[in-house]
């Protein structure tokens, strides 16, 4: 099989808890290899998400490395067969890696949420939003550049919009619904769109106060994606070198107390639509 030299971040996931698997049962790579009958280069490869691993081989690892949680397996084994190609994939080349990543991540998750204290989150920006946003980058994206990645944007919104979508919770803290990120009009249409995926269901939209006290997580912007198996959640977090995503249990676990500490000093959902329409009235 060909090796991939570009790997997905799905893909990689896929090798991340095959390899995890193998060090809990405590399995060199070369001692794995010999019992599935492949060679350590090829283990290596499946591992690192650079080669596929056929539903065969995946199950025959599951039962060298004595693995019980069949759902895990089960999950795994639909995601080595993926052969599908979402919509994200039309960027590929135009845009970032880490960008058709978070697309695929937020397309495959069963549940979404966040915290965001400076921005509004990306899955409720209406486009003027998003152009004045991207256009604030460093380097400036060129005019073609920015519209691609204003389109890509908007496509990721679908997700709310499909068959089945991941139910979605945002808690938002009152800076980023203030900041003028680009004049009072669009502040206006982007309130009123936050106001109007707040009334979907699934969709939750909570807002932390300027005047919650004792509230200190304001600089700290998260995405949790739940899996279809817990052992499958990602944390995606934005840092100024670009994105990163954790899967680590010490690591979910972190931002998981992190989201539930941030929903305490939230408003619940029906006082944030009022405080949202206060807000509007004001601009």
């Amino acid at each position: 099989m060909a090796v991939r030299s570009q790997p997905t971040a799905r893909q990689e996931r896929l090798g991340t808890e095959l390899r995890k698997m193998r060090e809990a049962a405590g399995l060199t790579a070369r001692e794995a290899a010999e019992r599935v009958g492949t060679t350590s280069a090829q283990m290596s490869h499946v591992e690192a998400g650079r080669a596929g691993v056929s539903e065969e081989r995946l199950r025959g690892m599951a039962t060298h490395y004595a693995c019980l949680d069949y759902a895990l397996i089960d999950e795994l084994v639909a995601m080595a067969a993926e052969r599908d190609k979402g919509w994200w994939e039309e960027y590929r080349g135009t845009l970032a890696h880490a960008a058709l990543d978070l697309a695929e991540l937020e397309y495959r998750c069963r549940r979404l949420r966040t915290f965001q204290g400076v921005y509004i989150p990306g899955l409720l920006q209406v486009d003027n939003y998003t152009r004045a946003l991207m256009a604030y980058g460093v380097p400036q994206p060129s005019p073609r550049q920015l519209e691609a990645l204003v389109a890509f944007r908007m496509r990721r919104r679908e997700v709310l919009d499909s068959g089945s979508p991941p139910a979605y919770e945002a808690v938002i803290h009152e800076a980023a619904l203030r900041t003028l990120v680009a004049n009072r009009d669009v502040a206006r249409r982007q309130l009123a769109f936050i106001l109007e995926q707040s009334e979907r269901p699934g969709v939750t939209v909570r807002v932390v106060p300027l005047d919650a006290e004792g509230f200190g997580g304001a600089g700290t912007p998260v995405l949790y994606a739940y899996g279809s198996v817990p052992r499958l959640d990602t944390v995606h977090i934005d840092v100024p070198h670009g994105p990163i995503l954790l899967d680590a249990e010490s690591q979910l676990a972190r931002y998981r107390a992190f989201l539930d500490k941030a929903l305490t000093f939230s408003l619940s959902a029906e006082k944030s639509q009022d405080f949202i329409h206060t807000i509007m009235r004001q601009l």
